[in-house]
């Protein structure tokens, strides 16, 4: 974490990246490298919520963030957490009480509201007293840690789990610390619910996760087009990672290995991602970027173009696309995610 932190420092926080991402499951000792173990062992504190696990973060071995937090705001940068929805399955085991209200973990569960591919968390069953205090305190701790940013995912499988998103929401906004919150990820996402995404959260993901594929590329220039004339300042359609440079170290998609785009197509990603003005989220090593991918982050010409708000797909006729785009100001924000992948907004 320190070595991106201190990288993206020197080499690309003059060019608007500036936030550094700890990735699905920091609170697993043993989180594993190619897939989810079917029972999950969090550390959690008393109230059930979440903690680092310090074989991993030995900075936290008070169970606390802070530390790390501190580190990376010393470098001018922004901290922040991917989260799971819901309420980790151990708490709910152990009925642990529930901080700021009467009711136990095993209370507020629901059981039958799974994640389809992580085992960590049951839903919330929110219409019941006390669910709202557990994400409370839950973001109020995060308060506490200075956190500036968090992922929330399994949230917009279709349908939108809107009581999740919506308790989260107030969850940050109660919690005295300003928390851009995204959302994830995007299967099927539709434009049926701006508004409400407006509403709740600062960027939501438009797509499942992409890897470094060309037909996963190419299918999102139309996810693109059908985003870009809906962004707005503070509210972002994200097209999610771009997964460049060295990815896959502890991923659960493929080998430790350097991007599979070639340098065109990674030109073309990063090109489109920007013309749309979703926020861009690097899913890499930074310390083992190649040269030419650093010079397309690093690229000003092109990052300019997430100032645009006229950014738009002006020609598609078969193979041939063609977008058109003009400088302006208003875009989102750069930042980098660790671990097995992920982004934010300004």
């Amino acid at each position: 974490m320190i070595a991106n932190a201190e990288f993206m420092a020197e080499h690309l926080l003059p060019f608007g990246w500036d936030t550094i991402v700890v990735d699905i499951q920091w609170y697993e000792p043993d989180a594993g490298t190619d897939g989810y173990r079917p029972v999950s062992d969090p550390v959690l504190d008393a109230w059930g919520r979440q903690l680092p696990a310090p074989e991993r973060f030995p900075s936290a071995a008070d169970g606390s963030f802070r530390p790390l937090a501190d580190r990376v705001h010393a470098l001018g940068l922004k901290f922040g957490l991917h989260m799971m929805r819901g309420i980790p399955r151990k708490a709910v085991e152990l009925g642990v009480p529930i901080l700021g209200a009467e009711a136990t973990a095993a209370q507020i569960a629901d059981r039958n509201n799974l994640c389809p591919w992580n085992p960590d968390n049951f839903g919330i069953n929110h219409p019941v007293p006390g669910a709202q205090a557990f994400y409370d305190s839950q973001l109020a701790l995060f308060a506490e840690w200075g956190v500036d940013f968090v992922k929330l995912d399994d949230v917009l499988y279709p349908p939108p789990q809107w009581d999740e998103i919506e308790a989260y929401s107030r969850a940050i906004d109660r919690s005295g610390r300003p928390m851009v919150l995204s959302l994830s990820p995007g299967k099927h996402l539709s434009h049926e619910h701006l508004e409400r995404l407006r509403q709740t959260s600062q960027m939501w993901r438009v797509s499942d996760d992409l890897w470094d594929e060309w037909p996963q590329l190419r299918e999102m220039f139309q996810r693109a087009a059908r985003w870009a004339p809906h962004q707005r300042p503070g509210a972002w359609g994200d097209a999610d990672m771009l997964p460049l440079g060295r990815i896959g170290i502890r991923a659960h998609v493929g080998d430790d290995r350097l991007s599979r785009l070639t340098p065109a197509e990674q030109c073309t990603m990063l090109t489109l991602w920007c013309m749309m003005r979703s926020p861009l989220m690097f899913g890499g090593h930074l310390p083992d970027t190649p040269a030419h991918t650093l010079e397309l982050l690093q690229n000003p010409r092109v990052l300019a173009l997430l100032e645009s708000d006229v950014s738009r797909e002006a020609v598609r006729d078969g193979n041939l696309v063609i977008w058109t785009s003009d400088t302006g100001t208003s875009g989102p924000l750069r930042c980098f995610g660790w671990g097995t992948s992920r982004r934010r907004s300004r």
